[in-house]
């Protein structure tokens, strides 16, 4: 039986779309990490997507395997808000990284971890699973 909350733990890349102030779509493929029903989602606030949240918190996201039968997914809407506190964005971006490099000290790792300053954190307000 298919488990919303382990499959979206064991998936690596979830896309996100996000609303410019122009009220253009802007979708892009993340690293992320999903706990406590919210996805977390670690970039620099220069990113499109960090601007794109700070004049419009709705956001869609989705999450799916891409292989053929089965093929499982979930999508869905939420409100996204960003976090700059510096000490709480280095522990959640360490805790997202950690879900796909083996240690913090490689090299690839420490320059992600350098250039994280602010961490997307969305709250589902609607989602949808699916397999086929």
């Amino acid at each position: 039986m298919f488990s919303r909350e382990k499959f979206l733990k064991k998936q690596k890349v979830l896309r996100l779309a996000t609303i410019d102030k122009k009220g253009n779509p802007h979708l892009v493929p993340v690293w992320y990490k999903y706990s406590a029903k919210k996805f977390y989602i670690g970039t620099s606030s220069k990113s499109q997507k960090a601007r794109n949240v700070k004049v419009n918190k709705t956001v869609c996201f989705c999450v799916d395997d891409g292989i053929w039968h089965p093929i499982y997914g979930v999508m869905g809407v939420g409100k996204a808000k960003l976090i700059l506190r510096k000490s709480k964005v280095k522990r959640v971006a360490s805790s997202i990284l950690l879900r796909y490099f083996k240690s913090l000290n490689l090299k690839s790792a420490k320059e992600l971890l350098e250039q994280t300053d602010c961490i997307i954190e969305i709250t589902p307000k609607k989602i949808t699973s699916w397999q086929y």
